[in-house]
């Protein structure tokens, strides 16, 4: 049979259907048609030395480009960093999402999908020289027309977002997550919840969220880290595995740290999933993209199968998008083709500790509903770390 497009030979790495071998991935009609050896196709692609996943999915970025000042292009980001779809985590609100509609998420070539800020205006005073947390003016909170915006836009709102912490709700403290909540609980929805520096507490935030609700940030250093002062995880945090809260990184400007990460690995708590959380302050480090983040989890010794899971199948568990994240015959023509290059990458964390890893992932291109998307931005973020 001659399919579309064909990635051959390539280290085939499907978590979802426990493959991990080298052999083929075949695309027709834009969904995936076959995985086998010799398959033949229309057009084909020599993966030989490359790994080829399930379209990478990143649970955590912010790409209402141009329509808040943390935006950054979705596009250009998943060509960097072999993502085919991207999660917005709160960009928008009920107030402004139209616009991130009908001038982003239509318009873009990667597949975005969004948790609906629970405030107004979303995340909207979050840049260089202004600073302003949408959650300290209680007055913002929008739980009556976030429902409509979801019930609207049910096609591509996947859950509700919420940011408390000292820089994000301010004197409103938890507040707005008791907000968030009951948007979620009407419209069956999960909920991603931000923390930052106290107050609330890690323990107060982790203590109401429910089974399938995300706790993002989740490796974040003092204060508000997830261990105590001897590293040991906090009971707050075992207790909310234990009842199915998700564990997301959300790596940013400030919430991943190598001195943390080493502790919950430690203790045997591995992330749900793992995310970059990129936008336009970190961008340019300490988050830079995926596939970064990615290989600071291979640096601290998890296996590369664990860790495509977490960008994979475990994040299209967490946003209910069970035909993502795999290479199942029918699922949407998605897959990430990488890199794992030997040497000595220098990978820095959000305090400034650097690891010098012996390996690391780089983009080496992206397949979209079945067709090869253009690899020139990608060859050039590979390039500049070299």
């Amino acid at each position: 049979m001659q399919y579309d497009l064909v990635l051959k030979n390539g280290r085939v790495i499907d978590p979802a259907q426990g493959i991990d071998r080298k052999t083929d991935v075949a695309f027709t009609d834009g969904k995936v048609a076959a995985i086998g050896d010799g398959l033949s196709g229309t057009r084909s692609r020599d993966c030989s030395g490359l790994i080829v996943t399930p379209g990478l999915i990143d649970l955590h970025t912010h790409v209402y480009w141009g329509g808040t000042s943390l935006g950054v292009d979705p596009d250009a980001f998943a060509r960097d960093s072999a993502v085919a779809t991207c999660v917005d985590t709160g960009s928008a609100g009920p107030g402004n999402f139209p616009g991130f509609r009908k001038h982003v998420i239509e318009r873009s070539e990667v597949r975005i999908l969004v948790y609906l800020h629970v405030s107004f205006a979303g995340i909207y005073g979050f840049a260089k020289n202004i600073m302003l947390g949408e959650g300290h003016d209680i007055r913002l909170l929008a739980g009556r027309e976030a429902v409509e915006v979801i019930e609207a836009n049910r096609d591509v709102i996947i859950g509700v977002k919420v940011r408390v912490g000292r820089h994000a709700s301010g004197p409103a403290g938890i507040q707005p997550l008791d907000v968030a909540l009951q948007v979620a609980d009407e419209t069956g929805l999960p909920l991603m919840a931000h923390i930052d520096e106290p107050p609330p507490s890690y323990e107060d935030v982790v203590s109401k969220l429910r089974k399938g609700d995300v706790l993002t940030h989740c490796y974040r250093p003092f204060p508000n880290a997830p261990i105590d002062g001897k590293g040991k995880v906090k009971p707050a945090i075992l207790a909310a595995r234990e009842r199915g809260v998700l564990f997301d990184i959300g790596h940013g400007m400030g919430s991943f740290s190598w001195r943390t990460a080493r502790a919950m690995l430690a203790e045997g708590f591995l992330p749900d999933t793992i995310s970059s959380d990129v936008h336009s302050l970190c961008i340019t480090g300490p988050a830079y993209d995926q596939v970064t983040t990615l290989s600071k989890f291979l640096a601290l010794g998890i296996p590369i199968g664990e860790v495509i899971a977490a960008s994979t199948v475990n994040a299209a568990k967490a946003v209910q998008r069970p035909e993502l994240g795999s290479f199942a015959v029918g699922a949407p023509g998605d897959a990430s083709v990488l890199e794992l290059r030997d040497g000595r990458f220098p990978l820095e964390d959000v305090r400034g500790e650097i690891v010098v890893a012996n390996q690391r992932l780089f983009a080496a291109g992206l397949v979209l509903a079945g067709r090869e998307v253009d690899r020139g931005a990608g060859k050039a973020l590979a390039a500049a770390a070299e």
